[in-house]
């Protein structure tokens, strides 16, 4: 008895900690030079994940510096005053921890996910880089070789990708987005140490950050470490307004055609500019989310019942759409043909499907369904604390706020079949689409 008195006890005390409307507890604060702090706590386990967040992706970047985001993130792994190059990540495994950084268009984020008690080291090396990192011309030389590596592996070498590239450029006439994260090619080779230090002195600063902590912390202990070694680093006053060029009215449809030797399976991919989850006004982005998961997120989705199994016209459909995002994103749509039918008829059997789909309205069964496996999948996600904070992070450097994270689960159930529906009218235009077909080089067009 006293044994299951005592398992008890402790099951009880390592639980998550939700506030009294059931979201994840999470506790903000903004330090003295600006740095906005978020700590969510979980005690399950005595791990932590520590997590700073820069409000400078690469649509952030001098126009004609492609990739040098990209760039400055492996640069911040070479040395500081007090760290030798490699030093910060053989700490961390050093003590049982892994980390790794990553870019997208509208942040670069650090993390390292250790042991609960190895914060304040983690701290006290990500604050030193923030504004103490040190290069020398060899480590540019050799992190730009590792980039132009990195970008032959995985988009020189993938014809899908060099597609998605063209697919992008396309769509976005006059938006950053349009540019690829990783940079293009003979921008890359240009980037140098000017490049990256203007880059690192303009952004990495403690008024464009957000620290972003998730496991078993306590927030005041949180705010006494941030304040210690975040709180002494100066704002920096000159930081610039984020202001991007926008897009003008998209009144043209665009098709492009991308042939490659390499291509194993040709598809058809088409995207339409798109509306953002936006602070405090998610409905729209919530209608788009679930567009997508009706007409192609599942087996069970409409284009692929429809095109797979009853037309046998493709052997994959999909339709996506990325909501987290500072400025307007897209709606896709993907057919991959079935062995015989052509680009064309695939194209033409996809058109006619979502016109369908609009016309028979959405079905309330298969809308409940996916309601309530969104319901069963935010439960799960509260068990990872890695996805946790990156949810936070991705959300709060594109714009939105905490209540906007912990709201959209209900914007989501609260969404109706008419928003799904006058959502789809609204985006899906030809007038905002990009149309491309992938193909092999013996491939003709029609």
């Amino acid at each position: 008895m006293v044994r299951a008195l005592a398992l008890s006890a402790a099951l009880i005390a390592a639980t998550p900690v939700f506030a009294a409307d059931g979201h994840e507890a999470v506790t903000t604060f903004t330090l003295d030079n600006g740095m906005d702090v978020v700590v969510i706590e979980d005690h399950r386990a005595p791990v932590v994940q520590h997590m700073v967040w820069y409000r400078a992706g690469s649509a952030d970047e001098p126009i004609g510096s492609s990739g040098v985001a990209h760039f400055l993130e492996h640069l911040l792994f070479k040395g500081t005053d007090t760290l030798a190059p490699g030093e910060f990540s053989a700490t961390v495994a050093a003590n049982g921890g892994n980390d790794n950084a990553f870019t997208s268009y509208d942040y670069t984020a650090y993390f390292q996910r250790v042991a609960a008690d190895r914060l304040e080291l983690m701290m006290r090396m990500e604050a030193d880089r923030m504004r103490n990192i040190r290069l020398s011309e060899e480590d540019i030389l050799t992190e730009r070789d590792v980039i132009l590596e990195e970008r032959n592996q995985r988009t020189e070498n993938n014809p899908r990708a060099l597609f998605g590239e063209q697919m992008s450029a396309a769509q976005y006439l006059n938006h950053r987005y349009g540019v690829p994260i990783i940079g293009w090619m003979h921008e890359m080779e240009e980037l140098d140490m000017e490049d990256a230090l203007s880059f690192y002195q303009t952004h990495y600063a403690p008024n464009n950050a957000i620290l972003v902590v998730t496991g078993d912390v306590e927030p005041d202990d949180v705010k006494s470490l941030a304040e210690q070694y975040y709180g002494v680093i100066p704002a920096n006053p000159d930081l610039p307004e984020r202001v991007r060029s926008q897009e003008p009215p998209q009144t043209a449809e665009r098709r492009l055609t991308y042939k490659d030797a390499r291509v194993s399976q040709p598809y058809v991919q088409r995207s339409y500019l798109a509306p953002e989850r936006d602070a405090g006004a998610q409905e729209k982005a919530a209608a788009l989310f679930l567009l997508a998961e009706l007409l192609g997120g599942s087996t069970t989705s409409y284009l692929n019942e429809k095109l797979q199994f009853e037309q046998q016209m493709a052997v994959y459909t999909g339709a996506f759409y990325r909501g987290v995002s500072l400025d307007d994103t897209t709606f896709d749509l993907l057919i991959v043909p079935a062995q015989g039918v052509s680009l064309q008829e695939a194209e033409d059997a996809m058109d006619q499907a979502v016109v369908s789909f609009i016309a028979e309205g959405v079905n309330e069964d298969d809308l409940e369904r996916i309601k309530m496996q969104l319901r069963a999948a935010q439960t799960y996600a509260r068990d990872n604390v890695d996805g946790i904070g990156n949810r936070y992070g991705r959300a709060l450097t594109s714009g939105l706020t905490v209540e906007d994270v912990q709201a959209w689960p209900d914007v989501l159930q609260a969404v109706t079949s008419d928003e799904i529906l006058a959502a789809a009218r609204e985006v899906l235009q030809p007038e905002t689409s990009v149309t491309g077909w992938l193909m092999r080089d013996d491939e003709v067009t029609q």
